[in-house]
């Protein structure tokens, strides 16, 4: 049986579908680490963890910021399940730049009753969104 020669990629989040497109190779944030997709993959399942997915046609890389869900990995295609996902156009970078300066403040001045582990996801979530909306503003 010949491999195939793309993968179908659908990235949907909590509210929306955001990509379905025939892609050449794709890098996943998973949960204990990136890994990457070619066609012909093993299949797999995998919890994403917080990071940037991204997805290459040809010579063109896009990148999303990615946080949370789970990835379906078949030989010919691609589904992620995303709690959030942006692309990097979507990207506001003063918003993302406000809400880790207040993720940094919570946790270098913890209150007694802060939830620690919520101000670290929210410092991971908007370093990643800063992340990708640079990488496109490389591109550009």
């Amino acid at each position: 049986m010949a491999l195939p020669q793309y993968l179908q990629l659908q990235i949907v989040s909590a509210d929306r579908s955001l990509v379905n497109e025939r892609v050449d190779e794709v890098e996943i944030p998973g949960a204990d680490g990136y890994f990457g997709v070619l066609p012909g993959h093993t299949p797999l399942l995998a919890v994403l963890g917080v990071g940037d997915l991204w997805y290459r046609q040809g010579q063109d890389t896009h990148h999303l910021a990615i946080a949370f869900g789970f990835a379906e990995v078949q030989p010919d295609g691609v589904t992620i399940l995303a709690q959030v996902a942006e692309t990097a156009e979507e990207i506001d970078v003063a918003r993302a730049e406000g809400a880790k300066k207040r993720a940094e403040e919570r946790m270098v001045t913890p209150a007694a009753d802060m939830d620690f582990e919520r101000a670290r996801v929210a410092l991971m979530k908007a370093l990643i969104r800063l992340q990708v909306a640079a990488r496109a503003r490389i591109r550009s």
